[in-house]
């Protein structure tokens, strides 16, 4: 053989072993990966040709999936629209799956190895039985009064969230953020109605698709001083023992003075613990916590759960909705050395402080539940096809920020605040409730935001719920409001047994 067609035969040995890796490598590394792209039609025809399981709470089913004539078999719906969309998310055709759709979408899917039997089944009876249910926590009745609280707020706020849950469990019961948004355009079937309405959402300025209960970061205001009551009582400061306060202060290194609301508050040189909580004095918490130091501010807000990064709601230990992390910001000089100004304002939930409503409603939830912080999670069941259960949930300790003292006399005081300041409108008949509310500026041209944590307690003193209600930019009111919602979420929590 000559050397022209040696060359030849050896660049055709060489291209077909190319060739041949390459097959190799899509088999074993990429088949997944293309068999279960968005751009594989025949694969969302497949998937399309099976009923996907239900979404339910309560005993109503929050998503489903309706016959169609259509290439694709059925259709995903969602009765109650914008009311449960950030729990839920939506399932596209072409676009990523969102919320319990996307955690739980291998079983919804019937795909997940938790249906193995299932599948196997089918195989020999031909029967296409489709995906496994999930069933969600929420309490219907106080879904709907936290939908409706924050749709028809009295201070005309347009953005916030409101986030309850059991603590003595960690079940969430209920999640609503603000601005919603109706997930059954983006279910659509046709790819291009759906992509307008996805990039309409997008676009818009209010972050609709935004779950503020779980992903929004706000500073907390005066919510904040639970946290700073719990470190002052584990550092020899009792309820009824007096604290510093006064009508002006001003932090050493600080030519900004610190002031309360309303000239009437705490205008006394020194005040109790508890009076300061009840009255929200400004002053006696930025004093407070240049007394106690960065450290054990820092300290104590970690142990309620600031600073997690790997919190998610969905399943207990398992991955779910993400929840962004609360902070204590920064409170040092450039030098590294404490600054007494930055602390100061950082005790009364100011400076860089930012917080979840999620995490305002765990710390209520611990105050509640004797010092124990639960796990919150959202999936309560799931439900093979054929009604048998595969999955219930087991309540877990999260962590212990406090004893069970520092939380009885945390909850005497928040109780006070309800019953004699700032939280009067979440009280509500037969319940024990307590709460705590902030306000919270958010920029110097901007209205401040509105806060209330709480919780309540039955006649025996059993918590039923925790709750936590923000209003962005409310402005004047915006607390007293959100408390007024707060009571009626965890009215309704207390009411619905579905819900506890």
């Amino acid at each position: 053989m000559n050397a022209p067609l040696r060359r030849v035969g050896v660049v055709a040995m060489v291209l077909f072993g190319l060739l041949f890796a390459n097959l190799n490598w899509i088999q074993a590394y990429k088949a997944d990966e293309y068999r279960n792209s968005d751009y594989n039609g025949r694969v969302q025809v497949a998937e399309y040709k099976h009923r996907r399981g239900n979404i339910e709470a309560g005993g109503t089913a929050l998503a489903t999936s309706k016959e169609t004539e259509g290439k694709y078999k059925y259709l995903r719906t969602y009765p109650g629209g914008e009311k449960y969309a950030h729990v839920l998310g939506y399932k596209p055709v072409n676009l990523a799956e969102t919320g319990i759709e996307r955690v739980e979408n291998e079983y919804l899917a019937g795909t997940s190895d938790a249906l193995i039997a299932n599948r196997i089944k089918d195989m020999f009876t031909g029967n296409e039985t489709g995906g496994g249910n999930v069933l969600l926590t929420l309490s219907k009745r106080a879904q709907d009064a936290a939908y409706n609280g924050l749709a028809d707020n009295q201070v005309g706020a347009k953005k916030g969230a409101a986030i309850a849950i059991d603590p003595r469990t960690g079940a969430v019961q209920a999640l609503v953020s603000m601005p919603s948004f109706d997930p059954n355009p983006l279910a659509s079937h046709d790819s291009d109605e759906a992509q307008a309405a996805y990039d309409k959402l997008d676009k818009d300025a209010g972050r609709p698709l935004t779950n503020r209960a779980l992903e929004e970061v706000l500073p907390p205001g005066s919510t904040f001083k639970i946290v700073m009551a719990a470190a002052a009582l584990e550092n020899g400061i009792g309820k009824n023992t007096k604290i510093p306060a006064g009508s002006s202060y001003t932090a050493p290194t600080s030519g900004t003075p610190i002031r309360n609301a309303a000239a009437s508050i705490c205008p006394e040189s020194e005040v109790t613990l508890a009076e300061a909580v009840r009255e929200s004095c400004n002053t006696g918490f930025a004093q407070l916590g240049v007394r106690l130091g960065a450290d054990k501010v820092k300290e104590k807000a970690r142990e309620f759960g600031f600073e997690q990064e790997d919190l998610s709601v969905g399943q207990l230990g398992e991955g779910g909705l993400p929840v962004a992390a609360s902070r204590t910001g920064d409170m040092q000089n450039p030098d590294g050395g404490t600054d007494p100004a930055a602390l100061a304002q950082s005790s009364i939930g100011q400076n860089n402080v930012r917080m979840t409503p999620l995490q305002g409603a765990l710390i209520a939830g611990a105050v509640a539940n004797n010092g124990t912080q639960m796990r919150p999670y959202l999936v309560k069941q799931l439900l093979a096809p054929d009604r048998t259960t595969t999955y219930t949930a087991d309540p877990k300790k999260l962590r212990e920020p406090v004893s069970a003292q520092v939380a009885s006399d945390l909850r005497d005081m928040m109780v006070g605040v309800v019953e004699g300041g700032t939280g009067r409108n979440a009280r509500f008949n037969g319940y024990t409730v307590g709460g705590k509310t902030g306000t919270a500026q958010s920029a110097p041209d901007r209205p401040d935001h509105g806060w209330f944590i709480g919780f309540a307690l039955d006649k025996n003193g059993t918590p039923v719920s925790a709750v936590c209600v923000v209003l962005e930019q409310a402005g004047s009111g915006g607390s007293a409001e959100a408390a007024r919602i707060a009571g009626k979420i965890m009215q309704a929590a207390a009411a619905d047994a579905g819900g506890r």
